[in-house]
């Protein structure tokens, strides 16, 4: 979604993983983050991404959030905003896209008939954001928000699944190929003797390892063995 908006834009994705945390904008340009909710919340990548990040504008700068979702956006778009607040940056515009919802402890991805309805689905939605962006559109324009007080329980059961105990491994079934190690975001992951092993007490809960493993051998709290694995580069059909 973010090479889709950025092309259309003139311009280049990156991951926040590889930026530098120094954005200077010239006269005119646009920021955007695309960002998947996490458990209706910003992400914690993200979030902290902004934090660590000095933001030089110059004017008539544009400034927007995505919010890429499966079932309820929440406060995505709002959490943003308020992070580019406390940066002196003013966020113009907030959007969101129905994706498909790969939180798989609860959510089944294991037809794959369905799940490309849904990334099909998407196009259009990100046609028109793109409208929108163009126009310069303002306002917070995502869709299924929640009010926003709901944040401290939503927050609560963020921290309490971000508990990387509730992670396994089938060993018969794992390679020793390390990329769920490599790929880690956080670091949250050694391996040891040919196996992972989850040396902090907490990660992203992103559950790249689990989707990216090529033998499906990491599950989580014993819910995500019949839901399947997701990832997107296998049902985006590239223009």
């Amino acid at each position: 979604m973010a090479e889709r908006i950025a092309a259309a834009l003139g311009d280049i994705a990156r991951s926040i993983e590889q930026v530098s945390h120094e954005v200077a904008l010239k006269e005119g340009e646009v920021l955007g983050i695309v960002s998947p909710a996490n458990w209706n919340e910003l992400p914690v990548l993200v979030r902290e991404f902004i934090q660590k990040t000095t933001f030089t504008l110059s004017g008539n700068n544009y400034v927007f959030t995505v919010a890429t979702f499966g079932m309820i956006q929440g406060f995505v778009c709002e959490d943003a905003r308020r992070e580019f607040k406390k940066k002196g940056v003013t966020m113009d515009a907030g959007f969101s896209v129905l994706m498909p919802d790969n939180w798989t402890p609860i959510f089944d991805l294991s037809d794959p008939v369905k799940v490309q309805r849904t990334v099909d689905a998407a196009e259009p939605q990100i046609d028109d954001i793109i409208k929108m962006i163009n126009r310069r559109v303002k306002g917070n324009r995502s869709h299924r928000r929640m009010p926003y007080f709901l944040r401290a329980i939503t927050d609560r059961l963020l921290h309490y699944e971000r508990q990387t105990r509730f992670f396994s491994v089938d060993e018969s079934l794992c390679v020793g190929c390390g990329a769920c190690a490599r790929k880690c975001p956080v670091a949250a992951i050694e391996m040891q003797d040919k196996h992972p092993v989850w040396t902090k007490e907490r990660c992203a809960i992103c559950l790249g390892c689990l989707h990216r493993c090529p033998k499906f051998a990491i599950q989580y709290d014993g819910k995500t063995q019949n839901h399947g694995q997701y990832q997107h580069s296998k049902y985006w059909k590239r223009q």
